[in-house]
């Protein structure tokens, strides 16, 4: 007895003391072991002791300093799982038509910036939400040349799936009187006379996408420092960027350089159909040369089809308003097998963009094949979007282990309108189904998609997975209500389960003795509040790698 209290004392005495103390909080672990704790002790980046206040005191040096949480809830950082960074990065810079749902405004918007950019050759703005326009009218080309007609102007959708161009776009594209566009998702819209409308869905936005200059290396560095500080007061600490080429390791490194970059980032490089064995092993090389904690590379993401609302996304049976239409697929499923088992070979982490239920069948099918082929390993396969699924493939996610990567801002009540009438009602109880496949044993991973969706806040996120309804309440009892998920199971798909998702659920996800400190303070405790306030929720401090980023004022 003697000797094991003297061992104690000499534990003690060398045990590491705290710089950082947290205590009288109400903290969310995210620990199954120790879910709920008052207090945290930080030592330079990693957490050494969670527990009360007491024990936790015990731990800091003399000169610790020490945060009073005064009862707010405190959780893990939040992990955006899916993200296109770099390309959201460069909107928060252009033409911002987020909320202008009347044509003048619109047009007063683009004047203004490009009054503001003169020497810019285009005018490149993001926002613009086709369902909020009067009677739900689909603009054309016309509209953006009343306000400017001798630049071209690209002015992408919301959701990042359509473009609306003037004119002089048009004409530099050369899109002229009877253009077609023949590609599995993607489409020029045409007017009755056969003239260009002005509208590019999906892929066909890149006939005009690649005549527009890119930006300097240097514009795009400091437009990704805004992007990050974003991040921070959204409480983001991890992402995971899905699609990405040496450029956009690039740009992430560089910021790191400038120690800028308080995020972990984990990157999936794109592969696109026409990939090749030699643009595999140059994927693994890649993977090979970006390993540290802060920018690494785990998978490669492939896409599979486009989206329901844009009627791209690939069905099993045709759209319910547009009869005769399933959708297309970017890939075969024999050539898109070939391509994914090689990859699974060289230990990518296998990503498809699925967002309808026929592109999400082949994606398991996909997978199937790939476990029967390869050697038995953790590949941790993910689907991304998932917005429609027959019930039949719903058990396949946690019997082939397959990550349901999900985007809850998609299911914003406000944006749907259109998704519901093309699905139709006998498919709807299957519309971004996180309930059944969380009660089916599927680990559901939450992200925003960002810029594709209109916010990067896991908040609003949490608050449409927990309500299906607008943070306004609407519709009462929520959009398809029988497919929300509890508080808790949104907090994990937002936390825990994002560090699985990416190999790094031994270093973060969860606030316990060695993982590294990235954790949030939040306004509310989102486990007392009525779940309907969870969207007037705020960040009041994030703290990432033990130190303080971010502190609302």
């Amino acid at each position: 007895m003697i000797a094991a209290s003297l061992s104690a004392l000499a534990f003690a005495a060398t045990a590491p003391e705290a710089d950082l103390i947290l205590k009288n909080g109400r903290i969310w672990t995210g620990d199954p072991q120790n879910p709920w704790a008052e207090a945290i002790a930080i030592r330079r980046n990693r957490i050494i002791a969670v527990g009360n206040n007491t024990d936790v005191a015990d731990r800091a040096a003399s000169d610790a300093r020490v945060i009073d949480l005064a009862g707010r809830l405190t959780v893990p950082g939040f992990n955006d799982a899916h993200v296109h960074f770099t390309n959201g990065a460069l909107r928060l810079v252009w033409a911002d038509l987020a909320g202008a749902c009347a044509i003048d405004e619109v047009q007063r918007r683009i004047r203004d910036y490009g009054a503001a950019h003169p020497h810019d050759a285009w005018i490149v703005g993001i926002g613009w939400d086709p369902s909020c326009l009067p009677d739900h009218r689909l603009p054309g080309r016309a509209d953006i040349d009343a306000a400017v007609k001798d630049r071209g102007v690209f002015i992408s959708s919301v959701d990042g799936r359509t473009a609306w161009v003037n004119s002089k776009a048009l004409q530099l594209a050369g899109i002229l009187k009877g253009s077609r566009f023949d590609a599995a998702a993607g489409k020029v819209v045409l007017e009755p006379s056969g003239e260009p409308s002005g509208i590019l869905r999906e892929s066909a936005q890149a006939l005009v996408r690649r005549l527009i200059p890119p930006p300097s290396h240097e514009h795009r560095l400091a437009a990704l420092e805004q992007a990050v500080k974003m991040a921070a007061a959204f409480g983001i600490t991890s992402i995971q960027n899905a699609g990405g080429d040496e450029d956009t390791l690039q740009q992430f490194e560089d910021l790191d350089h400038e120690h800028k970059l308080t995020l972990r980032v984990d990157v999936a490089l794109s592969v696109p159909p026409t990939a090749t064995p030699e643009f595999v092993d140059h994927l693994l090389e890649l993977k090979q040369l970006y390993r540290e904690p802060r920018l690494h590379v785990n998978g490669a993401e492939f896409v599979m089809d486009g989206t329901v609302a844009a009627h791209t996304a690939a069905m099993l049976e045709p759209y319910a308003d547009e009869p005769g239409v399933f959708g297309k697929t970017n890939w075969s499923q024999d050539a898109w097998e070939q391509v994914l088992a090689l990859c699974d070979s060289g230990g990518l982490q296998l990503w498809t963009h699925a967002a309808g239920d026929r592109a999400v069948r082949m994606a398991l099918d996909g997978y199937e094949y790939v476990r029967r082929v390869n050697e038995p390993r953790d590949p941790r396969f993910r689907i991304e979007h998932a917005e429609v699924m027959a019930a039949a493939d719903i058990p396949r996610f946690a019997r082939i282990g397959v990550l349901a990567s999900e985007s809850p801002i998609h299911a914003d009540p406000a944006l749907l309108d259109d998704w519901s009438k093309a699905v139709g009602p006998q498919r709807l109880g299957m519309a971004f189904p996180w309930h059944s496949l969380d009660q089916a044993g599927a680990r559901l991973v939450f992200s925003s998609d960002w810029p594709t969706a209109v916010s990067m806040d896991p908040l609003l996120g949490i608050h449409c997975a927990v309500n299906r309804q607008t943070p306004d309440g609407k519709p009462p009892g929520g959009w398809v209500p029988s497919q929300r998920v509890s508080v808790e199971t949104a907090l994990r798909a937002y936390t825990t389960n994002g560090a699985f998702a990416s190999f790094e659920d031994r270093l973060k996800g969860r606030l316990r003795r060695g993982m590294f400190a990235d954790l949030v303070v939040l306004s509310q405790n989102l486990f007392e509040i009525d779940p309907r306030h969870i969207a007037r929720t705020k960040v009041d401090m994030t703290i990432f790698d033990g130190q303080v980023i971010y502190t609302r004022q």
